[in-house]
């Protein structure tokens, strides 16, 4: 090894140890003025503000903001540890928003601490953190959840105003649905004396469905001489209660933001041709997209691939073993994947064309899509056989976006009832939309989710009659922007207006991209 080479190892290594820590900031302090300058210089550090940095990758491309998103929450425990040591805590609402387990990456970070300057400090990508000079909840009402310190559920329940759950329905709710009993809540509204309060909260949990709740609420209040109007915080009621057994916040968020998202969903899709009359014709002009399907597929995942090898996979005349391991290596092992997987979606197309109900036909075949389209790259060593088990494990980050998927544990709460709500929908352009952005939204695997979501999204779509559709690279920006409007800002309008374009173009008989 080079002497160079051999000092910039010696300086990952420090900067492993630090990462093992957990430590998603790096204070100038914790390296030597050698190292900090030698792992800055080769692009190892990225520098937030004076004296501040995160790790960062060499190969992202400048104004690149997905490792800042990803340590966006990691850096601002640190950060306001090092401030304040423990005497501060996030806002009511932002705590809220946490407790309901919405951890989109905010524009400003509203902290409160008795020594704050109250003043903004600008960090990345156009966010801040607003520093408010308050004082804090009582001990017991301060929760600490990955480094943060949050007002506790129902502290912040107490504190937010009635407008930040008329603004914030979704998080509010999902934070409500988290409530397991009304006993710590009453303890907080009968010692502030908040007559008020509780009246905005017994309203708030019978729009939910948890009348119990609400009526110990009313009545222990009363009972201890307080005058309480019941009034109801939110604009609309669920058309559905949530069901009381789920123990995941990010559950009843999906169930929230479904039936938030349906109607504008029916109004702007084309209505469904409905089943076709000739199957095999249907899946002879499916066969027909695959060439110009995988090409843009593949090309909007940031893959390499021309038409041509797309041919040679699909012909079998491509053959693995006379490959290097370079890209143009990778981008065909990734184009044999896609093949393969792409063969196991045409029978599930089958399936629902005969009759089964697509939100069963996806559920059972998806890990077999996964399996299929990881399969070629675990086969020669690129990747280790334990990675086709299934769901992640781990953490994962979207490449751009303020959306931060759940946990792997969250994971394996919300896809269940993902595929019970698909499943149960019955209006046809709903599954196909609200398919793709909730695979997509949850991202249950490291890597595939993106191409899946839009197998998925086909199935439902050949479900209702309509025909395969394929998003056109030329159109990535849009639809990843629709993406993430419907990720961070939960508004599924933009998403559909696109998709329902590309479908009814298809349905006018425009030829595939």
């Amino acid at each position: 090894m080079s002497t160079p080479s051999k000092k910039l190892a010696e300086s990952l290594e420090i900067l492993r140890r630090l990462q093992q820590t957990g430590s998603g900031a790096i204070r100038a302090r914790d390296l030597s003025r050698t190292h900090r300058e030698r792992l800055f210089r080769n692009g190892f550090l990225r520098e937030v503000m004076k004296g501040w940095y995160i790790p960062a990758r060499p190969d992202e491309m400048p104004g690149e903001s997905t490792a800042w998103y990803a340590s966006f929450w990691r850096f601002c425990a640190v950060y306001l540890a090092s401030r304040f040591g423990t005497d501060w805590c996030l806002a009511p609402g932002q705590s809220l928003l946490l407790h309901g387990d919405n951890w989109t990456v905010p524009t400003q970070l509203l902290v409160r601490a008795p020594k704050a300057r109250n003043k903004v400090t600008n960090l990345l990508h156009g966010t801040s953190l607003l520093d408010i000079r308050a004082a804090l909840p009582a001990p017991d009402e301060i929760f600490q959840r990955e480094g943060l310190q949050l007002f506790s559920l129902e502290a912040a329940l107490v504190a937010c105003s009635p407008r930040f759950f008329s603004q914030n329905p979704t998080d509010t709710r999902a934070a409500l649905s988290a409530l397991h009993d009304a006993s710590s809540l009453l303890t907080r509204l009968l010692a502030g004396g908040h007559s008020t309060v509780a009246g905005r909260l017994a309203g708030a949990l019978r729009n939910i469905g948890r009348d119990r709740f609400a009526d110990e609420i009313f009545e222990t209040m009363q009972a201890a001489g307080y005058d309480v109007r019941e009034s109801d915080p939110f604009q609309d009621h669920l058309a559905h209660p949530l069901p009381t057994r789920e123990n995941s916040p990010y559950v009843n968020r999906i169930r929230l933001l479904w039936e938030q998202m349906r109607g504008s969903v029916i109004e702007r899709f084309p209505a469904p041709p409905g089943p076709p009359l000739d199957i095999d014709a249907f899946l002879q002009r499916i066969e027909e997209s695959y060439l110009s399907d995988a090409y843009h597929s593949l090309s909007i995942e940031g893959y390499s691939i021309s038409h041509e090898l797309i041919e040679q996979v699909r012909s079998g005349e491509w053959n693995p073993a006379g490959n290097g391991a370079d890209q143009d290596h990778l981008n065909a092992l990734t184009a044999r994947g896609y093949w393969q997987a792409f063969q196991e979606v045409k029978k599930g197309v089958h399936r629902v064309l005969a009759g089964e109900n697509p939100g069963t036909v996806v559920e059972e075949e998806h890990n077999r899509w996964f399996r299929e389209m990881l399969a070629p790259l675990v086969g020669i060593g690129l990747l280790q056989p334990a990675e086709l088990a299934g769901y992640r494990s781990g953490q994962v980050y979207i490449r751009h976006s303020m959306h931060v998927p759940p946990n792997s544990n969250a994971v394996r709460d919300a896809m269940p009832v993902f595929f019970e709500l698909l499943r149960e929908e019955s209006a046809p352009a709903v599954r196909v939309v609200l398919s793709h952005f909730f695979f997509v939204y949850i991202h249950p695997y490291m890597d595939g989710n993106g191409r899946i979501g839009r197998f998925m999204m086909n199935v439902m779509l050949a479900a209702g009659g309509y025909p395969w559709t394929v998003v056109p690279v030329g159109e990535r920006n849009r639809y990843l922007k629709a993406l993430e409007a419907a990720s961070v800002r939960q508004d599924i309008i933009p998403f559909t207006e696109f998709i329902s374009e590309l479908v009814q173009g298809r349905i006018d008989g425009k030829s595939v991209p």
